[in-house]
């Protein structure tokens, strides 16, 4: 199902993702359920997308997402 607002996105996205994320995971989601209509693993294909669309922005470190950008080098892991 897509998802029309960022309060609509799995609490764990929502709990843990600052908006921006949610942003990008939301159109990515949305995007990619799309894409995959009539696939039996619609749904989990569109998660593991926005993930990954995510991961692209985004790093967790210390347990908070934060965006690439604000990672010192060699900080990276």
């Amino acid at each position: 199902m897509p998802y029309s607002f960022n309060a609509d996105l799995p609490a764990p996205v929502r709990n843990h993702l600052p908006e921006h994320a949610q942003d990008i995971y939301r159109n990515a989601f949305n995007h990619a359920y799309a894409a995959h209509a009539g696939e039996s693993r619609q749904e989990e294909i569109a998660h593991r997308i926005a993930w990954a669309a995510v991961k692209r922005s985004y790093v967790k470190q210390a347990g908070t997402w934060v965006p690439w950008d604000h990672v010192p080098r060699g900080m990276e892991d």
